[in-house]
């Protein structure tokens, strides 16, 4: 298992001083606020510190986030803790074979008082929806998600429903696993704006994790480890606006492309970046800037971000696979191979 999230070692955490950020529109209070949510998912999880940048950056770029990892690695306790520093409704569903597409999106039932048929919201009409072992399901279930991540709404009987802003679907799924799975498909894949990889802990990571538990650590009370709400959502609304109006000089977009268009001609890929994954580049980059204390963007910032935002949208060829290439060591290659703007 590789983990293709940001590099926590190479690539902490961004802490810009908000007291000196670049341009005059960027709300400086809004940033640190930003800047301090992954202290306070910390309190909940030990470690995983790519993971929770990931989860910051895709709220930023209201993207969905996959989580990949073995049972253990605190996936459900990480958007747990999210849920709580935000202060915002979290469902969490557990997908199994059986499920159907109504058990998601909500379903039409007979009302006795009213004679009539009324719509029953499913657990998609939330803010932040946990969607465990989403490969555990069938195909026609796992699509029942598409509109609404993509649409930000929800159809049935003709009707469409606006789902809450922000919206936001964390999907798990067990790398090891794969007895009574469904793969997901391209398309879907897709539609994950990254994919962060929860490798099991270091050692000190795993005796720090026990100590916690020892000393009485509760996963179900996450109020008794002090953690608190500390961007509430108007606040994440304008630092979503701040980060749509990052910057983007021509040449850095003309870099994004070439890195893109790069992967199309890999020997190694039978799929490269679409388009769509292009934008989605842009989209963290500009993320990534924000929470740097910029308010443009540099090549750097591709290259930060190009992994846990490209990896799940290529496929390897079946050369590659048996060769035992890896889709992030193809990745950098790539973008060893594309000049940089100066």
């Amino acid at each position: 298992m590789t983990d293709t999230t940001p590099d926590a070692a190479a690539h902490p955490a961004p802490q810009g001083d908000a007291a000196s950020a670049d341009g005059p529109d960027v709300d400086l209070d809004t940033r640190a606020q930003l800047q301090q949510l992954s202290t306070e998912i910390h309190k909940g999880v030990v470690g995983q510190d790519a993971a929770v940048t990931s989860l910051v950056v895709a709220l930023l770029c209201r993207g969905h986030v996959l989580l990949e990892g073995v049972p253990g690695v605190a996936k459900t306790l990480l958007v747990r803790s999210l849920a709580a520093a935000l202060d915002v409704r979290m469902r969490r569903v557990q997908f199994t074979p059986d499920m159907m597409p109504g058990d998601i999106t909500g379903s039409l039932v007979y009302d006795n008082a009213s004679s009539d048929l009324v719509f029953r919201e499913g657990p998609v009409f939330t803010n932040l929806l946990l969607a465990d072992e989403i490969n555990r399901t069938p195909p026609k279930t796992q699509s029942a998600l598409l509109e609404a991540m993509e649409e930000r709404q929800v159809s049935v009987d003709g009707a469409s429903r606006p789902l809450p802003d922000p919206f936001l679907v964390v999907a798990t799924q067990n790398p090891i696993e794969f007895d009574g799975t469904y793969t997901l498909p391209e398309a879907q894949l897709d539609r994950f704006l990254l994919k962060a990889v929860m490798p099991l802990p270091e050692r000190e990571v795993e005796v720090d994790v026990l100590r916690r538990h020892a000393d009485g650590f509760d996963t179900t009370d996450l109020a008794a480890t002090g953690l608190r709400a500390v961007v509430d959502i108007p606040s994440l609304h304008r630092a979503q606006q701040d980060v749509s109006a990052v910057k983007a000089e021509d040449p850095v977009v003309q870099y994004i492309v070439d890195v893109c268009r790069a992967t199309r001609r890999s020997p190694s890929l039978a799929l490269g970046v679409s388009p769509r994954g292009a934008i989605a580049l842009l989209r963290t980059s500009r993320a990534w800037a924000y929470l740097s204390g910029r308010d443009f963007i540099t090549p750097d910032d591709v290259k930060t971000m190009a992994p846990s935002t490209l990896s799940h949208r290529v496929r390897l060829t079946t050369e590659a696979e048996l060769e035992g290439t890896q889709v992030e060591a193809v990745l950098a290659a790539t973008l060893a191979s594309v000049p940089v703007p100066r």
